[in-house]
């Protein structure tokens, strides 16, 4: 039986950031800093030189601490940041969900923010319309889809936010520690619809600190430390080594 098709190739990505010196209140300081070339800054790398590949069909996981460029390597992959270095070869549409609600306006309703949240998604208003019932009822906010988004919880804009991302069977899907917003009972609702995806063929390339959704979703995860790709393969064995390090390091 042949392997399934890659998906995602990364090679020899890295991505630099400049960052000033010293700290800098406010942005007039800034900008006045920069247009009289008193600022100094010094590079700091978020990715280094990370070589990977993801098939289709497949659900990877990322782990590593704070700061370790598991945010930066999900952004670079659904192509809203570029790297510095190296090649990013991405096949098929990306519904990236690297923060739930980003796309939501404080003060219209939950209902008019389903069909702008989805219209930036790309679907039509018909589609939007299509699906609306279905959004409604699996977010499970109930008078509240008619109420201003400001008068919302963070789990609120969370249950919507994932169900309009993910009306749609996508063919890659992206999420950065969405499932670490809500109570348990969405948390499910969640990982079942992502299961449900993967039967479809959907691949699913996800970050969370909680090493136990890695294993249980998971069938291969990387490991990263200060952008650099420290172990790469079979989940169980990429969480065992991260959480062998994070527990010495820690002691």
């Amino acid at each position: 039986m042949s392997e399934a098709p890659t998906m995602i190739t990364l090679e020899s990505v890295s991505v630099r950031y400049r960052v000033p010196s010293e700290a800098i209140a406010t942005f007039k300081e800034f900008a006045i800093r920069r247009l009289k070339g008193q600022l100094h800054t010094r590079e700091f790398l978020a990715l280094k030189d990370v070589t990977l590949e993801v098939r289709r069909g497949e659900a990877f996981g990322i782990v590593g601490r704070n700061g370790a460029g598991k945010s930066t390597l999900l952004k670079v992959v659904s192509r809203v940041l570029p790297p510095s270095s190296g090649r990013v070869v991405v096949h098929g549409h990306v519904a990236p969900l690297l923060e739930l609600g980003a796309g939501f306006h404080p003060e219209l309703t939950g209902r008019e923010n389903v069909f702008l949240n989805g219209t930036l998604l790309g679907r039509s208003g018909r589609e939007v319309g299509e699906r609306f019932d279905e959004i409604a009822a699996f977010a499970d906010i109930g008078d509240f889809i008619e109420a201003p988004m400001r008068t919302y919880s963070t789990g609120m804009i969370a249950r919507l936010g994932f169900a309009v991302a993910t009306a749609w069977t996508p063919e890659i899907l992206i999420l950065d520690e969405v499932l670490s917003v809500g109570d348990e009972a969405f948390q499910h609702k969640c990982l079942e619809r992502m299961r449900s995806f993967r039967q479809q063929g959907t691949t699913v390339v996800m970050v969370s600190h909680s090493a136990s959704v890695v294993n249980e979703m998971c069938s291969r995860a990387a490991w990263l430390e200060h952008g650099e790709l420290r172990a790469l393969g079979v989940v169980a064995e990429v969480t065992a080594a991260y959480h062998k390090f994070t527990h010495v390091d820690t002691a």
